[in-house]
């Protein structure tokens, strides 16, 4: 991995070095933070100063603190989020993908009916009606992310269950569970970890829009989603806060994309 990552293009590297930066910020938030996350430190809306570096947000808190505990909140409860959709939908693919028949059927229809749901209406209407808890959340967001994760882990599957090492892993008898993980899952690794890449994304965006929303991570937490519909009055009054976490959210976005172009670009065996 050290090897091929030397050999990335540059915009890769760029991307690599954006997602580490806000990792390592996630990580060391406490040490970081030059406030507590939810201390009221100053007047509202204050400008830049030696005392704050990024100012104030409208209640008097300092915003780089609410910056650092929000890449913690968001890129964590983003990154176990895609963690539980892609695992559950990569699962579901391969089951139905081996097992055909009846077992596909039923799985794909399923998918079909969640999938024909607007997934911002269907959140919405979830977190509405059982609240914005994290667990809630976590496991809204994954059931919605996992019928996409599903749909692309099916038909990857299928493309290699039909090959011959597939067949002959069969006649020696092989069951259902050493094809999955021995046969399938290495040759369809390359594309599936480009759309990690591409979930994580999803659902990083999705909990900030659902934060700007009043739906997603709730206060006194922070949330770079919610940071930006707290401050949006400042713009009115020419005050520039809202833009932070807004960058922020693009900074990353960017980032994570970089990488998923260079992941792309590799398994679909291209050459420079």
């Amino acid at each position: 991995m050290l090897k091929l990552f030397q050999n990335a293009p540059l915009s890769a590297k760029i991307g690599a070095g954006i997602v580490l930066f806000n990792i390592l910020i996630a990580i060391f938030a406490p040490l970081i933070a030059p406030y507590g996350e939810t201390s009221v430190v100053g007047d509202v809306w204050e400008v830049f100063s030696d005392k704050f570096y990024l100012g104030t947000d409208h209640i008097g808190r300092d915003l780089l603190t609410r910056m650092v505990y929000g890449a913690r909140n968001t890129i964590a409860l983003a990154f176990i989020t895609t963690i539980l959709s892609f695992s559950s939908g990569s699962l579901l693919g391969f089951v139905a993908a081996v097992k055909k028949g009846w077992t596909d059927q039923v799985l794909s229809r399923i998918i079909d009916v969640i999938m024909a749901f607007p997934t911002l209406i269907f959140a919405l209407m979830v977190l509405s009606v059982l609240g914005s808890s994290i667990p809630v959340l976590i496991l809204t967001i994954a059931l919605l992310d996992s019928t996409r994760v599903y749909r692309l882990a099916r038909a990857v599957a299928m493309d290699v269950e039909v090959m011959e090492f597939v067949e002959a892993a069969r006649l020696r008898g092989e069951g259902t569970r050493w094809i999955m993980i021995q046969e399938i899952l290495p040759n369809a690794l390359p594309p599936l970890v480009a759309e990690f890449g591409l979930r994580f994304c999803f659902v990083f965006l999705f909990i900030a829009s659902l934060s700007f929303l009043g739906l997603g991570i709730q206060p006194p937490l922070a949330d770079w989603g919610g940071m930006v519909r707290e401050n949006a009055g400042a713009i009115t009054f020419g005050i520039y806060t809202p833009l932070i976490p807004a960058a922020a959210i693009a900074f990353l976005t960017v980032g994570v994309n970089l990488i998923v172009d260079w992941f792309l670009h590799l398994s679909s065996g291209l050459k420079e």
